[in-house]
Parts: C-alpha cells; sequence; structure tokens
C-alpha cells in the first residue's frame, strides 16, 4: 500500500508530528510513503523513510496526481492551508478531482487523516 503525503509550508510541522504519531501503524502495515519534495524533506529530518518527489510547485502535486490516476497510490494526506494564498492552486485542484474520480480517499486536515489511518486497522475492505 502508498500513501502520498503533502502539506502546504504552514502545515508541515503538522504533518510531520501526524506521521511520527501513527508510525507504528503505518510500519506494522507496511505503508510505503512518497512525498513532494519539500514536505518530504522534512518528513526525513524527522527519521521517517519517505519516497521523495519534486516540490509541490516544482510538479509535484501532479506527479503524485499521475501515480493516483495509474493506481499505485492508495492513499492521499494532504494537510492544506485554506487561509494562505498559493501559486499552485491549479496543481492541487487538479490533484483533488483525481482522487475523486479514481475513487483514492483523500484527507485535508489532521481530523480526516486521522479517521483515514484508523480505518486502517481494519483488515476488511
Amino acid at each position: 500500500m502508498k500513501l502520498a503525503v503533502i502539506a502546504h509550508d504552514g502545515k508541515k510541522a503538522e504533518m510531520v508530528g501526524f506521521l511520527n504519531k501513527h508510525i507504528d501503524l503505518l510500519n506494522q502495515k507496511n505503508i510505503q510513503i512518497i512525498a513532494t519534495g519539500t514536505t518530504g524533506k522534512h518528513a526525513e529530518a524527522a527519521g521517517l523513510k519517505v519516497e521523495r518527489l519534486l516540490s509541490g510547485p516544482l510538479g509535484g502535486d501532479a506527479q503524485i496526481a499521475a501515480q493516483v490516476a495509474e493506481k499505485q497510490v492508495d492513499l492521499v494526506i494532504f494537510f492544506r492551508d485554506p487561509l494562505d494564498k498559493h501559486p499552485h492552486e491549479p496543481d492541487v485542484q487538479m490533484l483533488m478531482r483525481v482522487c475523486d474520480v479514481h475513487n483514492v480517499p483523500l484527507a485535508t486536515n489532521p481530523a480526516t487523516a486521522t479517521l483515514m489511518v484508523k480505518g486502517m486497522m481494519s483488515d476488511e475492505e
């Protein structure tokens, strides 16, 4: 199973904290984590193992969307900062649309991400 993680600049620390809080479950379920470049850099600095793609504004969001469309990503967690402007907002919207089109779970805040991770504890599909 592959999890993609993305976080806007104001949410990167929150993403790293979230991943650290749930790392035991992610490891137990053998979840591979991919991340946009800067989010991945922060996760690696915290000792997490992630595959880093391009930074979001440089195409990382689009790379993740492509993997979602190709059925290579099973879950997406994208901690968005709704109170700030983002120059790559069209890429963000495209990623969210691709997740909807391909029925891939997408969490955009810690509360939803927690429910998604708790759902992974169940062996039922």
